[in-house]
């Protein structure tokens, strides 16, 4: 499925193809919460990087964050870059080099129609800010940090493979 998506000011265009298109994570981590705002989460959706055609890379700037290693507290920058728009902070997707097939876009920034999925995985609650309220549906899964499947065998056990 092909995936349009844009910033807020319009500065930034992209396409890229998706074979997992559907909506179904919502992550409640603390650098998700920051930069993509909304209901302190982030939605992602799955995406081949290689098919990634942007307009406006210009426009572009890259955020990588830090993060904290647990036994030692020390800070250690991030391989996953977030992209997003230097005009208007609009977060638009991550890449990370340790999977670079993989692109993963904030489903916030898609302008397509996406489709509705039968259920979410609700992911790093361990993270989250006390005044976000968790709307579980039956069905949905949730996880303290990372789900136990990925976003292709979420797809993939729900028969919502594109």
């Amino acid at each position: 499925m092909k995936l349009e998506g844009s910033c807020a000011c319009g500065s930034i265009t992209f396409a890229v193809e998706s074979q997992h298109p559907y909506p179904f994570n919502v992550c409640y981590c603390s650098i998700c919460r920051k930069t993509g705002g909304g209901g302190g989460f982030a939605i992602n959706l799955g995406a081949d990087a290689d098919s990634l055609v942007i307009k406006g890379e210009e426009s572009r700037s890259v955020y990588r964050a830090e993060i904290s290693d647990p036994t030692t507290s020390a800070l250690e920058l991030s391989s996953a870059e977030r992209s997003f728009c230097k005009h208007c902070g609009s977060a638009l997707w991550l890449w990370d080099p340790r999977w670079p097939k993989l692109l993963h876009p904030i489903a916030s920034a898609i302008d397509s129609e996406l489709p509705i999925p039968p259920e979410r995985t609700h992911l790093m609650l361990a993270y989250k800010s006390s005044w976000i309220k968790t709307d579980l549906s039956d069905g949905d899964k949730s996880f303290d940090e990372y789900p136990d499947e990925s976003i292709a065998e979420w797809h993939e056990r729900l028969g919502l493979k594109v």
